[in-house]
Order: C-alpha cells, then structure tokens, then sequence
C-alpha cells in the first residue's frame, strides 16, 4: 500500500529504461491488487474490496498521468516512444478493469450503509461508470469493447503526434514583411545564411502576425500554414477516430458517440448540448453583427472599395479598430508582461488569495533544463509539486495545458502537476514580452493547476483532484482569468521591463474596454467550434466529410468565408480529446461569470470570498455532483444573467 508518498515522480529516472522499469512495478503492482481484490472470500466491505480497487487507480493514474506528460514534452525521441508505449498499457489495463465483470460485482455487493457520504458518492459514482463502460454486456461484446478502446487509445495517439510534429514553417525573403511587428519580435527574427527570416506556427511566432504585421500576404501565408498542420496525415486518422468512436458507442446500446459522452456530464444529453450552443449562438448574433460591421468599416478607412473581412485580416483590422476607436494599442502593454514577472505575479496574487506559500525547488530532477518545479505549501507542511514548462521548444507539445502527473490522496501521496506552454522568453537575448492574451492564458492555465493541487487531498483517488463532471472542469480556469483583467492585480506584478513602472491603472482600463469589441465574433466563434465537436460525432460516419463540415459551419456561425485550401479540424486536438463536447468552455464560461458576480470587484485582492471558493469549489474535487457545488458556493442553480451581462458590456 502506498503512503504518504511527497517524492518527485522523476526521482531515479534519467533514462527510458529506468522509467519504463518503475513503470511496469505499478502495473504488476495493480495486476497484484486485482487478484488480491478478486480473492475475497469473506462478505465485502469497504476495507477488504474499495480500499483495493482505490489502490488499483493510485497505480494507473501515476502510470497513464505520466506518461501522457512526458510523450508530450520530453526532448528524446526514445523517451517519448516508452511512455506512449505505457501510455497505452495504462489505458488497455484501465479499459479491462472497466469491463470486469467481477470486480464491478465485488463493489457492487458491499454493503456501505454505514459510510461517509464521500465513499457512498464514490461507490454510487463508479458503479455508473462500470455500466456506462458495457460491464453488463455478454462477454464477447465485452472484449470488442476492449479491442475498441484499445485501438482508439492509438489513433488519439497518431492525432497529437502528427499535430506535435508539425512545426510548418513560413519564410520571410523581404524583411519589409515584418513592418508592424513589435522590435523585440524582429531581433529575434534574423535572417538565416541565405537571408531568409523563418517565422514557426508556433503561438509566439504566429500571433503577433495575425494582429500586427501589416503585410497581408506575410498573414495569409501564416494562416494557410497554421490552418493545414497535420494535413494530410489526419484526414485518414480523424476519419478512423470517428468511425471507431460510433462503433463503441453503438456497441454500449447509444445512438451515437455525442450521445454516450454527454450521459454522465451536467448537460446530461447531446440533445441538450445542442440546445445550448443554439441559445448561445442565437444570444450572440446581433453583437457579432455589430462587430463585423464595426471591423469592415476599419478596413474600408484603407480600402474603401472593401466588401468584406478575409479570415486572416480579422485579428489585424481588430487591432487597428482598438488603436483607432478606443484608443489602445496592444503594442503599448507588452512591455509590462515580461514572462518572468508575469509569472512571479501569478504566484503571488495565488498564494495571497488561497493562503498557500508556493516555494521554487532547483534540486528535482526535471525533463529539460529550462523546466522549473515548484513545491506548494500550507501550514509549513508540504501540500503539492508543480512543473513550469512554458517556452517553445522541438517536439514539444504546441499549445497551452495542465496536466496532471499524479493526484493527490489523504495521507498517501501529494498531488504533482505541471504546466506546459508556449510564452516568449526562455532565451537570453529574448525578454520575453507577452500579449495581455498570454497572461490571460497563464492565469487559466493556473486556474487548473489550483483545482488539481487544492483537489488533491480527498480520501479515494476515484473523486480526488480534477474528477468533477467534464463541463464543469472549465470553470476554475475561466473564473481565475478575472483577476489578469483587475488594475490593482496587474499593477502588483506588471512594471515596465526598462523603467519598472507598474501598468497605468488609465493604459488598463484602456485595454479592458478595448477587449469589449469583438465578443460577438469570439462567442459564434466558440459555437462553430463546438457545432463542429458535435457534428463530428452525433451521426453515422460515412454522412460525415469533415471538409464540408468546416465550411459550412464557419459561414453558418462566422461572417468569415472559408478559405479553400485549409484543413483546421486536423489540428483540432480537442476533437480526440474533448470529443464531441467542446461546448463545455462556454457552458463553464456561464457559471464562471455567475461565480464572479459574488465577488467584489474593488478588491480582488484581499478577498474573503476567495477562501470560500476554494473551500466549496476547488477543495472538493470530484467528491459530488457539480451541480450541487455550484448551489452550494452560489446558493442557487447558475443562471445566464452573469453571462449575458458580460457578453453585452
């Protein structure tokens, strides 16, 4: 039995072979405790058949986390093949106990009348996942079920490989081309031997193109390469992903795959996700209306004889609309967000509000040198371990996540989790200046590493940590983006790189009701991307052409034409992993804005309120219905009026 385990997960690992070692002890070690589970002869009981099933999940988690992490990031291509290759067993031995008929028996004849309302909430919680997976079904289908899972653990794998891998580059033979970038983007942009710039699609060489550069070919030639990454390794890969999904789903008696994913989460049908993207999308329309015209207009003030927006112009002509309309010019903040005071920042105004101390801890072993841990605190006791791997690098992954690396359980391990961006900086010749966006997606990014730590500490590792109903996962991370937009919380850490004077309280406001405009577009926006993760999964495959889909739905929900050429859904990571459920960020947006309704937007800082949250909310993990946290903090159901408030300002 594990206890009080606090030791680093990469303590003793330096090479492939030492990780697959530690690796293949936690799956005998689990195999140990199912046939220990399976052996009970005596009438069942919490201690003798729950406690070890836990026990099995402790294994998988630290083998599955892990993995997933480290085949993400990890600089070697070696190490990167093992932990996919355990990455795999992890999910076909999570898959084989989801389907075992006698261990969902053994929890099934427990009696637990005489438990705490947690364990009873678990037991209740995993027999439903058990059904859900097929466990009831003969055996035969059961093993189809296996094979089905087993095999879509490969095709995820391909999907994300193919979109790491494919770093497109755009070259740039006329340095006139970057007219309009900011300078500190140009010196780290110098010609190569042949005299060519070459720009990545990586997030800190593509989006200040789209919003600055005034050459719209150097914009179109970045949105043609950014729009075809993974094309067309994925068409085929995307395609299998989809029609093996609706194979499962029909197998386990769903119509659909949309409709097997949503039975267990707060929106409870793909009926009603689908009713929600219609509302939101119809909540919307006229402010996006109003945004599109208001963006036309800018581009007609250089081209009068201008008809309409082209995809790639969007982010320019917004940002030359908020220079022009109200008076603000993204350029002028980004000296005040250098990465490394941005992230003191963030650590600090964290600490201060949840009451944890978060200490840098140089001696854990790491995966590349420009890795950082952290080791986070409450009462001079150890309370968790987190990683900041936030700049762009090779074979890393591309876009902006937490991930877990091991969850937290009461008085047996602490939780790890690690942070996994793409910010400028991490070079010494860069200072690493970030878009006020960045600093947005840091303070997200952080809203999730605090649900996992704060989560961490609950008695079963089956409701511990981020455990909570998937559309509901979102909510920390959209609430904590609240306070990257506060005067006072950004004039704690943003001070100017050369002067070190904090951002102006008047350059903030600036920026807050500069960022109203374009709501509209951003939210139908959101909505063709989640009518896109729907549609992908809520009918028969072969009425499904993913092309066809993307065009439709861009000129369905976006007053954007599609632009022929381009395949974004082979880089849309989120349709392996989030599925058919992408409207999840916008249902968590919704009870975000209702959470920060409570608080007092004069004092974001020293706010009580916040310890309230993290006791209702981010302390509870997954050991309730989210449904009944929400009521608990809010004192009622969430509401719209939060939402539409935002939307509207």
């Amino acid at each position: 039995m594990i206890k009080n385990n606090s030791m680093p997960f990469l303590i003793g690992i330096s090479s492939s072979k030492e990780f697959s070692a530690k690796h293949e002890n936690h799956l005998r070690e689990a195999q140990e405790l199912l046939t220990q589970l399976l052996s009970v002869e005596e009438k069942r009981t919490v201690e003798n058949t729950l406690q070890p099933y836990d026990e099995i999940l402790l294994h998988l988690d630290a083998v599955g986390n892990q993995s997933s992490l480290l085949e993400n990031v990890h600089t070697d291509a070696e190490f990167r093949s093992a932990a996919e290759l355990f990455s795999q067993k992890a999910a076909a031995f999570g898959a084989e106990l989801s389907l075992h008929r006698g261990v969902y028996d053994a929890l099934s004849s427990m009696d637990i009348s005489g438990a705490d309302e947690k364990t009873k909430f678990y037991v209740e919680k995993t027999l439903r996942d058990f059904r859900l997976s097929g466990v009831d079904k003969d055996e035969e289908t059961r093993k189809k079920i296996k094979a089905l899972r087993d095999e879509l653990i490969l095709i995820g794998q391909d999907f994300s490989r193919n979109i790491r891998e494919d770093v497109r580059t755009v070259i740039v033979n006329d340095a006139g081309e970057l007219d309009g970038l900011p300078q500190d983007y140009i010196a780290r942009h110098k010609p190569n031997e042949k005299g060519e710039i070459v720009l990545t699609i990586n997030y800190p060489d593509a989006v200040p193109v789209f919003t600055y550069a005034k050459s719209e070919s150097l914009r179109k030639r970045m949105y043609m390469e950014y729009n075809n990454r993974a094309y067309p390794k994925n068409m085929e890969v995307l395609n299998k992903l989809i029609a093996k999904r609706y194979e499962l789903a029909q197998i386990l008696g769903f119509p659909n795959w949309a409709a097997f994913v949503t039975a267990d989460k707060m929106v409870g049908s793909e009926q009603r996700a689908s009713e929600f993207i219609d509302t939101i999308a119809g909540a919307s329309l006229e402010k996006s209306q109003r945004d599109y015209q208001q963006l036309l207009a800018t581009k007609q003030k250089e081209l009068p004889d201008a008809s309409e927006i082209h995809p790639w112009e969007s982010g320019y002509y917004s940002e030359l609309l908020r220079k022009r309309d109200y008076a603000f010019d993204a350029q002028s903040v980004r000296p005040y967000f250098q990465y490394a005071r941005v992230k003191e920042g963030v650590l600090t105004i964290t600490s201060r509000l949840f009451g944890v101390e978060f200490r840098k801890n140089s001696e854990i072993p790491v995966w590349h040198p420009s890795v950082e841990c952290y080791e986070m605190f409450e009462d001079r006791m150890l309370a968790g371990r987190f990683y900041f791997d936030m700049h762009p690098r090779e074979n890393k992954y591309n876009h902006a996540a937490q991930f877990g690396i091991c969850n937290g359980v009461q008085n047996k391990q602490i939780p790890e989790a690690a942070l996994i961006c793409n910010f400028p900086g991490g070079d010494d010749h860069d200072p690493g200046l970030m878009e006020h966006r960045d600093v947005e997606t840091f303070f997200h990014e952080f809203g999730h590493l605090l649900h996992h730590l704060f989560g961490g500490r609950q008695p079963w590792i089956g409701i511990s940590g981020i455990s909570c109903e998937w559309d509901f996962v979102e909510v920390p991370s959209q609430l904590l983006e609240e306070w990257a937009w506060d005067a006072a919380t950004l004039q704690t850490f943003a001070k100017h790189f050369q002067t070190n004077e904090p951002i102006p309280a008047f350059l903030v406001e600036q920026m807050h009701r500069a960022e109203e405009f374009g709501k509209g577009l951003q939210v139908r926006q959101q909505m063709m991307y989640a009518q896109l993760s729907l549609s992908c999964f809520n009918t028969q495959p072969e009425k499904i052409d993913t092309d066809a889909l993307v065009k439709t739905l861009r000129e369905k929900y976006t007053p954007y034409k599609f632009v022929e050429g381009t395949h974004m859904q082979t880089s849309f990571g989120h349709l392996d992993g989030y599925s058919a459920i992408y409207y999840t960020y916008m249902w968590s947006l919704v009870i975000a804005k209702d959470f920060f309704s409570l608080f007092d937007k004069k004092d974001l800082l020293d706010t009580p309120l916040a310890a309230t949250y993290r006791k209702k909310i981010l302390a509870e993990g997954g050991a309730k219905p989210a449904a009944e946290m929400v009521r608990s903090f809010l004192g009622r159901d969430f509401q719209f009026n939060g939402w539409k408030e935002w939307l509207e300002n």
